[in-house]
């Protein structure tokens, strides 16, 4: 298994690849496997995660929102995904 994604109805919770697969389009593969039976995602990036954010943004999605994280205080956006 090179990865997995951690996903709750429409929300992304994470997605997980091993450090040899990276940027070999794991990543992309498994997003777009569940693209197809969603029409709606949604996940939570830190800001300070400029890959992550290059990848969502590469892959359509949007920033809806930017807040703090109450448990780190960390920025994060709110990004969505919509078919």
């Amino acid at each position: 298994i090179d990865g997995f994604i951690g996903l709750n109805n429409d929300y992304i919770e994470g997605i997980f690849i091993k450090e040899a697969a990276q940027s070999k389009g794991v990543g992309k593969q498994l997003l777009d496997y569940v693209k197809k039976d969603r029409s709606t995602l949604r996940l939570n990036v830190y800001q300070k995660n400029k890959r992550a954010i290059q990848f969502y943004l590469r892959e359509e999605f949007s920033i809806e929102s930017e807040s703090l994280d109450g448990n780190t205080g960390e920025k994060e956006l709110k990004m969505v995904w919509n078919r």
